[in-house]
């Protein structure tokens, strides 16, 4: 098990990691590089297996995501391969703390993919090598099937692009609910969407 994994774990057990948007009541600031980025990939987090009752699960999850900011407009989506200002990494959850998954297989990898939101269509496929997202010495060698332990819930996190080994560090926000990858409504990325609008909110002047 992974140390990002492990640290998910518990994230999801306390739910007091402050980049986490869910039960939080303290606004939280998101950080300068979030609220000047125009780019984002959506990739299925690295720790994610393909559930063996569900094998597109987390494929769909991040097409929907992609859906979903396309519709808001705020950032551009770039594709596998290219260089972005931040990265979201999605996972499904199934309700159980440990399901059976299959790791490393082809389910994730697209060559090519066509995305339609409400006025604009997407088409790209692979552009290139970009740095690897994560340590590629922590990868296991090919595919393999094992029980993985997860959070039961779908998780939705940010991160900051232009570091090496983005999907390695500290997400800078994080939500966590049942169903929030899940279209019509996507919570997640339009809880994502009232963060950035709160921190973009003109603040009071302070009392001398």
């Amino acid at each position: 098990m992974t140390a990002r994994l492990v640290s998910l774990i518990v994230a999801c057990s306390l739910l007091a990691v402050p980049a986490n948007a869910k039960k939080d009541k303290k606004k939280f600031i998101l950080p300068e590089e979030v609220l000047k980025a125009t780019t984002v990939l959506v990739v299925v987090s690295p720790d994610a297996g393909e559930p063996l009752d569900q094998p597109r699960a987390n494929a769909t999850a991040r097409e929907s995501v992609e859906k979903a900011l396309m519709n808001w407009g705020r950032f551009r989506l770039v594709m596998d391969g290219e260089r972005s200002d931040l990265l979201i990494a999605v996972r499904t959850g199934n309700g159980r703390m440990v399901r059976p998954t299959i790791r490393g297989g082809p389910v994730d990898q697209r060559p090519g993919t066509v995305e339609t939101g409400d006025s604009s269509i997407r088409i790209g496929g692979q552009q290139g090598h970009a740095p690897p997202l994560t340590d590629p010495r922590m990868e296991p060698p090919g595919p393999s099937t094992r029980n993985e332990i997860g959070p039961s819930e779908d998780t939705f996190e940010v991160y900051r692009g232009h570091v090496a080994y983005p999907l390695d560090s500290s997400p800078v926000w994080r939500y966590m609910g049942k169903d929030c990858l899940r279209e019509p409504g996507v919570t997640a990325v339009e809880e994502f969407r009232k963060a950035i609008a709160e921190a973009e909110k003109p603040q009071p002047p302070k009392k001398p």
